[in-house]
């Protein structure tokens, strides 16, 4: 496949309606978009031309991270394989049930706290596009509960598109620019409880891509189908998921370096055949690039790459066609060396993202928590302060007042901890020091790799919530010390062109 035809692929695919309702919900295997006039142009052209720890993870720790991606939801009986698992396989894996997939925790090549170093000091690849069904496993003995910490990637179009997103999230996306992202909330209405959080990219003036979470993927599509129908222009709004789409994470200090360089060998450009040039792409911008791969008997593959990720390092995220994904991720690894790049798992990920201070949806956020409560009032843009419009705006707009000027506050708010002694985990009660009153709960903990220290985050009273403050910690029924710390716990080193693009 050349670089025309292979424009033409993701530009103006063949639809398939897998299932159609009135909300034109459209399930998409194929289909990515490239909306800029210039790209159009292209695919007109295209077409017309062409129709510190030991190897083993010890069975605690994993008890642990399965307890931390642990589901109320219905119980899967089935074992799911992403499009990468015979390369985890191949590369040591230790596979272990998230959310109904086999995922690995760790690699054989490093424990867990090693592969976390590793990526603070060089780069590692995560497999973050748990939605890639290869296989099914029927062993009553493999039942699963556990959400993975995957991604589920959407496309949303048409002339409403934009309303229904200023509508669903505080975000102000009439002022985004083509290209680039915002991190934002999926909110309830009346309640502004928030209903996943998302990463959402404009890619044309009626064009968005969103990531969501894996874990929350049922409950998402139900919801945005609901909002959907519940809009002014239903007809006008077009919605896919890309099922098979893969994505991976290249996180580290090491990552421009080791995808720049794989890019340009594989002799990569952008739509316009532009040479690859990764420096100009900031946290929180993305670009769309042909690649072809060294072996002449494979096809060229467009993919989608964003600066940014979940682990507080600088870093990617790229997007990869279902047929493409081993084959990328495969040349990655082979073209950076083991020396520069290596695979990560869910273990790793897990301290990283606690040591940025990100949360996990289910545990540090869910439906009852709002923006404000969450420490996530940088996702409510200064228009949409004044203006309102969105879901829960009258609880969320309350809450961003003091009492002093006519508002409410938030009840809590979500904090970070060192906590001395044995690390606390999710649940732990966080209590005054002044007495036996509960203030709060932690909803994720650790021992920091980086730090040396135990780090938590949790939700404790307001007024509570001041940096240096001190409170006990109750761990396995014993009070230990902790201290409200600010967060990221490890200074972000996001690639940023200006200051304010980003959270830390």
């Amino acid at each position: 496949m050349n670089k025309a035809s292979a424009i033409c692929r993701v530009l103006h695919p063949a639809r398939t309606q897998l299932a159609p309702s009135r909300s034109s919900r459209c399930f998409n295997t194929s289909r990515h978009a490239f909306p800029s006039a210039r790209s159009s142009q292209l695919a007109t052209a295209a077409c017309a031309s062409q129709s510190t720890q030991s190897l083993t993870l010890p069975s605690r720790r994993r008890q642990m991270l399965q307890r931390r991606h642990a589901s109320t939801g219905a119980v899967d009986h089935t074992i799911k394989h992403t499009g990468l698992y015979d390369l985890h396989i191949k590369h040591g894996g230790k596979m272990v049930p998230f959310g109904g997939f086999s995922m690995p925790v760790q690699y054989s090549d490093l424990g867990v706290g090693e592969s976390h170093t590793w990526t603070r000091e060089k780069a590692s690849l995560f497999d973050v596009g748990h939605m890639y069904v290869l296989d099914q496993g029927t062993d009553e003995t493999e039942r699963i509960t556990k959400p993975p910490m995957g991604r589920v990637q959407h496309r949303l179009s048409g002339p409403a598109a934009s309303l229904l997103l200023e509508k669903i999230t505080p975000s102000s996306i009439t002022a985004l620019p083509n290209y680039h992202s915002t991190l934002s909330c999926l909110l309830h209405p009346s309640t502004g409880g928030i209903v996943d959080d998302t990463v959402i990219t404009r890619l044309g003036p009626d064009t968005f891509y969103l990531v969501t979470n894996a874990a929350c993927r049922e409950k998402d599509a139900a919801y945005i189908e609901e909002q959907i129908a519940a809009s002014d222009h239903p007809s006008h709004i077009d919605w896919q998921v890309l099922d098979g789409w893969g994505l991976v994470a290249l996180q580290g200090p090491l990552s421009e370096q080791i995808l720049q360089d794989a890019l340009l060998a594989s002799k990569a450009t952008d739509l316009e055949g532009s040479e690859v040039d990764l420096h100009r792409i900031y946290f929180g911008q993305c670009k769309h690039y042909i690649v072809n791969h060294p072996s002449p008997s494979t096809d060229s593959a467009p993919i989608m790459v964003t600066r940014g990720g979940y682990t507080g390092e600088d870093g990617f995220e790229i997007s990869i066609p279902p047929d493409w994904t081993r084959t990328f991720t495969q040349f990655l690894l082979d073209h950076a060396g083991a020396e520069k790049l290596r695979l990560a798992g869910l273990g790793a990920r897990d301290s990283l993202r606690l040591e940025a201070g990100m949360c996990l949806y289910g545990h540090d956020l869910n439906d009852e928590t709002t923006p404000v409560e969450a420490g996530l009032s940088w996702v409510i843009h200064k228009d949409r302060r004044t203006g309102g419009g969105f879901h829960g705006d009258g609880v969320i707009l309350r809450q961003l007042r003091p009492v002093k000027d006519g508002g409410t506050g938030p009840s809590r708010r979500r904090i970070g901890l060192i906590v001395e002694g044995a690390p606390a985990r999710e649940g732990a009660k966080i209590m005054a020091t002044n007495g036996e009153e509960e203030i709060g709960q932690v909803t994720s903990g650790c021992p920091s790799p980086t730090l040396g220290k135990n780090i938590a985050m949790g939700y404790v009273t307001n007024g509570m919530h001041k940096a240096g403050t001190e409170v006990s910690v109750l761990v396995r029924g014993k009070k230990r010390k902790g201290v409200v710390t600010k967060m990221p716990f490890v200074a972000s080193k996001y690639w940023k062109q200006a200051a304010g693009t980003a959270p830390g």
